[in-house]
């Protein structure tokens, strides 16, 4: 392992770089296998590395608000500690539930069963709401029942899971696991497996995949929806922050990728279909860590939300605010800042134009 050196500008308290040095402990080797989602700014890559940072710390209680693909809180579980992991999101959430929150149980073969058993006067509402639009139609009836099935389970951590195998498959359906696009996909099917199972198979498989998953750490975990600064306030030794970010170009609006999934996650009860456009979008949910003009405020709230925790911030190179100004602000609230760096190369797809960029990562943490 080589070492990795933190730059730290002069007006960090303690201005010394750090080295992470190869003889300290790896990374939890269940951490290296959580189920990976096709997820925009998931950390799965980046995990080694935030495990050697977080390490330099001593605590025993975290809190995840902005979980995501739920990577990072997994990661944090594998390492004994108590988690709570949060996310603004309903289907993100629920995939905690599924791999945090839940500590023993499974998804066994009765409960399966269950699953893809018909479904008596199911809805189709799936079936002719997204025809043309997302997956074929043996796909969208396959759908339509196992939500049904779901939503039938008593036990709330196999319905969670049934539903992370479910988003996961949809995904790995997607041909660019996102949901921006429609129709006729076929230029898109490069002979990858992902892209000739059916739903129901892909289903199967990830059931396994996601029982495989859960473990439990002697924790109770913890797994919630919730805006950041509507979450319970309660003592946590380390909050590890990873929000959204103002992006030099395009958005970063998680909805308008996974709108499917979200929808998916409760049969789009509450959330109404903006029928006018192409992908049956629902509405975007607002947050002010997206826009420049409450972005900077909005970090300055959150760095008191939590000052008297130790605060991990995971921040990108190509948003905004810059990491001058994020350190300033951490400076209010923390007495000693130390900004740990890493280069990255962004991989979002798998089509031969994916998406790449490079940057590089921060850990700003306070303590």
């Amino acid at each position: 392992m080589k070492p990795v050196h933190i730059a730290l500008p002069d007006n960090v308290i303690n201005p010394h770089s750090v080295v992470i040095r190869s003889e300290q402990a790896a990374m939890p080797e269940r951490a290296r296998h959580y189920p990976e989602l096709r997820y925009m700014g998931s950390k799965t890559r980046l995990l080694p590395w935030i495990f050697e940072v977080l390490s330099l710390y001593d605590f025993e209680s975290a809190l995840d608000p902005f979980s995501g693909t739920g990577s990072v809180s997994y990661l944090l579980k594998s390492m004994g500690r108590r988690v709570a992991s949060s996310d603004f999101l309903n289907f993100t959430s629920t995939v905690a539930r599924a791999t945090i929150e839940n500590n023993h149980v499974h998804l066994e073969e009765p409960a399966v069963k269950r699953l893809l058993a018909p479904y008596p006067d199911g809805s189709r509402f799936i079936e002719t709401t997204f025809k043309g639009v997302f997956y074929k139609p043996d796909d969208l009836r396959f759908l339509d029942r196992v939500s049904g099935n779901i939503r039938q389970l008593q036990n709330p951590h196999q319905r969670a899971l049934a539903y992370a195998a479910l988003f996961r498959s949809c995904l790995k359906r997607q041909p660019r696991g996102v949901f921006t696009i429609s129709g006729d996909l076929s230029h898109y099917d490069d002979g990858r497996r992902d892209l000739r199972l059916s739903l129901e198979e892909h289903f199967l498989e990830q059931v396994e995949v996601y029982n495989a998953a859960v473990f439990d750490n002697g924790r109770k975990n913890q797994s919630l929806q919730s805006d950041v600064f509507d979450l319970p306030r309660e003592k946590v030794d380390l909050v590890y922050l990873d929000p959204p970010y103002v992006p030099r170009s395009d958005d970063n609006c998680y909805v308008k990728r996974y709108h499917f999934l979200e929808g998916l996650s409760q049969y789009w009860e509450d959330l109404p279909i903006d029928t006018s456009t192409k992908v049956k979008k629902i509405a975007k949910k607002y947050t002010p860590f997206s826009y420049r003009r409450t972005a900077v405020d909005a970090f300055d709230s959150m760095f008191e939300r939590f000052k008297d925790s130790k605060i991990a911030l995971s921040y990108s190179s190509n948003g905004y605010p810059d990491l001058n100004i994020l350190e300033s602000l951490m400076q209010k609230h923390k007495k000693r800042v130390r900004t740990f760096e890493k280069p990255h190369r962004y991989h979002f797809g798998t089509h031969k134009g994916v998406e790449r960029a490079s940057v590089t990562e921060y850990l700003i943490v306070g303590s």
